[in-house]
């Protein structure tokens, strides 16, 4: 086993690479067990040990092996880490297993080839050294939260929140804890191929992530803290939608609101009201009326059908939104970031001339994008800046959000995905959030996590999952801001492409030999 393993490490001229089925079952296994670095099983070595992996078994292989080495690792990482999608396209989306399942390889599939292009990428262009794995692997972290409109999940520096490498977030950012902890695993197979200089740079690192975190960039209001009560009416996402079901959604969330009342602020989770605000007016000025009456602004998800600009568009536009009422209370915030074919079908326009239906049907039209310059929410003198259910996964979106603001709220609805680690990795990320702004962050879901995470990413309080439950806390106001605020993801993106750049000017040096030395 130890000659099975120095052959991995140290293959060389005198001692040829391992045959691609090795490395292949290595990578794939590697990147199946990277999400258990995550919530809920929280392994953080697991986010060293697995890309130390993928690194070690690209050594002197060629670009198209490299690929589809790559491939492997990302079939493995997303077929397991995005395995939860099981739940909400085989229970609730009424897909038979087998199906179910399918679709499932072929998102892993699809979501490898980022993987497959960074390695591919790594071994055609850049010499074999930490100094380009690490700025490459970033950059394409970086790459998900746009690419096909983006899905930003299984980030390796989510496996550090709240521990060893998250002081970095409030400089840098998730994509620099990312950077730090992807360097270190480039450098423990380093060390294990003797090249001991590596353990300067893993020590100065990780002295730095300690010094970092003794920074402070925030630090509390001089006012009285916000009263804040979360309503979780835990909803069968089953019943949720049915014309049948509606009022008594309305009367559960009524009902557990019913002693908060007098506290400075309700918050209500994502579409907690199923009905557009047009057919329930009623229903809402009568808690406008009582939140007045009370002295408690209240926060709420609903559907949102903007008639003035459907007038203006010639069609229905429709948005996910969140909506302030009651005392000294004002806001609209409409969804930016939306989910492909769960709240929008991707090039419906293209596909028009095959399914007309799309452009008349509602519900198949789905909902529109909501403005990025929009305001944050103005409650009892605190600006509150909202963010809804998979915003809170795109870095840059909650650090736009969060300028200028006192608090950060996300409503959501992980009913999706019961029983599974998905609300768990997605409360991981609201963590994240929080940590790299210096706000404290204000969550209402439907059936969990419903939670108040600190300034500096730590869960205060948080309700049981699958009950219906009130959670209550007094948060206070944030000033100042955090480097990550001001600067967004370009200091490490430049930083990673600086490398890059360094790496491609001493490539011919570099890489070139060892592409000649294996003939």
């Amino acid at each position: 086993m130890r000659a099975y393993f120095d052959k991995l490490l140290n293959s060389s001229p005198q001692n040829k690479p391992l045959p691609l089925i090795y490395p292949l079952i290595i990578s794939l296994s590697s990147g199946a067990v990277f999400s258990l670095a995550l919530a809920p099983f929280y392994w953080w070595w697991l986010a060293i040990l697995s890309p130390a992996l993928l690194y070690a078994c690209l050594h002197q292989r060629t670009p198209k092996q490299a690929f589809a080495i790559g491939l492997s690792y990302g079939f493995g990482l997303w077929f397991v880490g995005a395995f939860w999608l099981y739940t909400s396209i085989h229970v609730y989306g009424d897909t038979n297993a087998v199906l179910s399942v399918l679709m499932i390889a072929l998102m892993a599939l699809l979501m490898g080839l980022f993987t497959a292009v960074q390695t591919w990428v790594y071994r055609r262009f850049f010499p074999e050294t930490p100094l380009t794995f690490a700025p490459l692997w970033v950059l394409f972290e970086w790459s998900k939260t746009w690419v096909f409109t983006g899905f930003p999940w299984l980030f390796a520096g989510y496996a550090f929140t709240e521990r060893f490498l998250d002081g970095y977030a409030p400089l840098f950012g998730v994509f620099a804890v990312s950077f730090v902890a992807i360097l270190l695993a480039c450098a423990l197979v380093e060390i294990l191929r003797k090249r001991i200089f590596w353990l300067i740079p893993s020590a100065l690192l990780l002295l730095g992530a300690w010094a970092v975190a003794q920074i402070q960039f925030v630090h509390p209001k001089a006012e009285k803290p916000l009263s804040v009560s979360l309503i979780q009416g835990n909803i069968p996402q089953d019943l949720k939608w049915l014309t049948e079901y509606q009022i008594k959604t309305l009367q559960i969330y009524a009902n557990l609101s019913r002693t908060e009342w007098g506290r400075d602020v309700i918050v209500w989770p994502e579409s907690s009201i199923p009905l557009f605000q047009t057919d329930i007016q009623e229903f809402l000025d009568m808690m406008d009326q009582q939140g007045k009456k009370t002295g408690t602004a209240w926060v709420t998800g609903i559907p949102y059908w903007d008639l003035k600009e459907s007038q203006q568009q010639g069609h229905p536009m429709f948005y996910n939104s969140m909506m302030a009422l009651g005392s000294d209370a004002s806001g609209l915030y409409k969804k930016q970031r939306l989910v492909p074919f769960g709240e929008y079908i991707p090039l419906s326009g293209l596909l028009g001339w095959v399914l007309p239906a799309l452009q008349n049907d509602p519900s198949m039209s789905g909902f529109s994008r909501g403005a990025s310059d929009q305001k944050p929410f103005q409650i009892k003198g605190r600006k509150l800046s909202a963010a809804i259910c998979y915003e809170v996964a795109y870095p840059n979106l909650t650090r736009r959000n969060a300028l200028n603001s006192d608090f950060l709220v996300t409503v959501s609805n992980d009913a999706w995905f019961t029983g599974t680690a998905g609300p768990l990795q997605h409360l991981q990320m609201v963590q994240m959030r929080a940590k790299e702004n210096g706000r404290w962050f204000i969550r209402a879901t439907n059936t969990g996590v419903t939670a108040f995470i600190d300034h500096n990413g730590h869960i205060v309080k948080q309700a049981p999952i699958d009950q219906e439950a009130v959670l209550r806390g007094d948060l206070p106001a944030m000033q100042g801001q955090t480097w990550y605020t001001r600067f967004s993801d370009w200091p490490i993106l430049g930083f990673s492409l600086f490398l890059l750049i360094l790496g491609w000017i001493y490539r011919p040096k570099l890489v070139d030999v060892s592409f000649k030395s294996r003939r």
